[in-house]
Parts: C-alpha cells; structure tokens; sequence
C-alpha cells in the first residue's frame, strides 16, 4: 500500500506535539523525588500527556501509511527538542549539533521523497 502524503503530515504533526514531552519532562526532573506526590507535578503530568498526545494522532497515519516510511520520521523529534530545547531552556547547541539536526532533516526529506517516487 502506497503511503498517502496526509499520513507524512500527520506524522510530522505528531513528532511536533510530542516533542514537548521531553521538554516538560527535563524541567520536572529538578524537583522530583521519590515521593508519591511528585506524581502529581504540573510539568510531569504536561510532559506524559504531550508524549500520550503525540503517540494518539501517530496512530491513524499507522493505520493508513506504510510503516517503513513513517517511522523514520519519528527522528524529527530530535529536531524539534534540540529548537525546543534552546527556546524553552536556553539550552546552547553548537555547530556540530546544528549539522547534526540538518542531517536528520536531510535524511527525512529523502524519505519523504523515496516514498512518493
């Protein structure tokens, strides 16, 4: 089955959304303990919920496209956290970094691409 180019969006759109779990999880990971009630932290519950969002709005794009396609698009996270990451934070990426994330962005693309070939 060939991949519609909806199921790509809809990937990219997922990665997006999900890509702020990390984010909340990093700022929650200073004030938790072992305690039962740091559960409860407003940005554990945020960083879980844009995971579960991300992974929800993953699954009809699963259902339409061809896994060997969309998976790979799942490394967009990596893109989105490192421009995240500087943005919500301020953490600093270096030239190497930065040729890294275009790399991925490269390597997506051709996917993309090789899938609608």
């Amino acid at each position: 089955m060939p991949t519609p180019l909806w199921t790509l969006g809809l990937a990219i759109i997922a990665t997006s959304i999900g890509s702020f779990g990390p984010i909340f999880l990093k700022k929650a990971s200073g004030s938790l303990s072992l305690k039962l009630s740091s559960l409860l932290d407003k940005n554990l519950i945020l960083g879980v919920l844009f995971y579960a969002l991300g992974t929800i709005i993953f699954i009809p794009a699963l259902k339409y496209g061809e896994l060997s396609v969309l998976y790979p698009l799942v490394a967009l996270v990596y893109v989105w956290v490192s421009f995240l990451s500087v943005k919500m934070l301020n953490e600093k990426m270096t030239r190497l970094n930065w040729i890294g994330v275009l790399l991925i962005i490269i390597g997506v693309s051709l996917i993309g691409i090789g899938s609608r070939i």
